[in-house]
């Protein structure tokens, strides 16, 4: 029985795992979102004292106009870009360890554009469907961008790489993002789909937050319940196959999870890119490859950038707002510039 346990434990890989620097993340983390909320409710057209955002919070007054306007109008839409840069970033997080792929991104793979497509496709031919149409005609955009980005990427000789993958990715954008906008013109919709196209959480209601949080929610408890056997993919399938990992169905379930939250990120806030791609990276860098710690970790990083970043779009061109989108652009470009070339050295 000793020689069975000793045997067992020789084929059991060496996760690297940090778990002081993910509780100083998660509970860090946290402590800064809460703050950034405050500061970024109180940031707009009109400036709030934080003693009145914390008045509106806690004891709300339906007479007091300031109160009015954190409640109906900021205080939704903070909360939605924490939703959307902690689901941006999980569903990065998850495409990295599944397709072992340091590039891999919800946009990059033309996950985004997919659901952009089919948001677009409602807004012209259903224009009074409900919010939970809009996220399952994106979650089937997003599918159908995953099975053309793998479909492309496996054709021709040899296997499929993460370089592949990437070039597939960027045909599959460009043809969706050419078709939604194709969309926008033939119908008229292409200024009110423009800023909506460029990503941003300006607009958001608690309605479509009390509809989003449900779908979010459940994506990230079933990605955590997935994080090890994610962990153990990430380390290449005969490792997985050699644990008794269940590969494809671990993978599908994946992929299902990913194009939810993606899907869900899109309808609310519009294809913000390279959130996915440039979080989970800085959270492998400090708490190790373990994606027990990796996902949620994640989870708080992106909301509190996504968070930082909307303060800063309503700042540098004040009184009229950037959309987020460009400013992650401007930080994931070279970012991914750097990863390509840092891959590229590798193969």
């Amino acid at each position: 029985m000793a020689e069975e346990n000793r045997s067992s434990d020789i084929h059991k890989p060496h996760i690297k795992t940090r778990p002081l620097p993910a509780t100083i993340i998660l509970v860090g983390g946290i402590l800064a979102t809460c703050i950034s909320l405050v500061v970024s409710i109180s940031v707009g057209a009109a400036d709030i004292t934080f003693m009145t955002v914390l008045e509106a919070i806690f004891r709300y007054d339906a007479t007091n106009t300031s109160h009015s306007i954190i409640q109906e109008l900021r205080l939704p839409r903070s909360l939605a870009g924490v939703l959307v840069g902690a689901s941006f970033a999980v569903a990065g997080a998850m495409m990295q360890g599944m397709t072992r792929n340091p590039l891999a991104d919800p946009g990059i793979l033309g996950i985004n554009a997919g659901a952009v497509f089919m948001v677009a496709v409602c807004f012209a031919l259903f224009p009074s469907l409900s919010y939970n149409g809009l996220i399952l005609f994106a979650f089937i955009g997003a599918g159908i961008s995953v099975v053309l980005v793998f479909g492309i990427s496996s054709m021709g000789k040899g296997s499929v790489t993460p370089i592949k993958i990437v070039l597939a990715g960027a045909a599959v954008t460009a043809l969706f993002t050419a078709l939604s906008e194709g969309i926008g013109i033939y119908f008229n919709l292409s200024q009110d789909l423009a800023f909506w196209f460029a990503g941003g959480i300006a607009g958001v209601k608690w309605t479509q937050l009390k509809l989003m949080f449900p779908w979010v929610l459940g994506a990230l408890i079933v990605a955590m319940f997935l994080s090890k056997s994610i962990t153990i993919l990430s380390l290449g399938d005969d490792v997985a196959r050699g644990l008794g990992q269940k590969i494809k169905q671990i993978r599908a379930l994946g992929f299902i999870v990913v194009l939810l939250i993606a899907g869900v990120a899109v309808a609310v806030a519009g294809p913000i890119g390279f959130v996915g791609l440039i979080v989970p990276h800085l959270a492998r860098y400090f708490v190790g490859v373990d994606y027990r710690l990796i996902i949620p970790c994640s989870a708080v990083i992106g909301g509190l950038l996504t968070c930082l970043a909307d303060i800063g779009a309503r700042m540098i061109n004040a009184p009229q707002e950037t959309p987020i989108g460009a400013l992650f652009a401007l930080i994931g470009v070279p970012f991914f510039l750097y990863v390509a070339r840092k891959e590229g050295r590798n193969l």
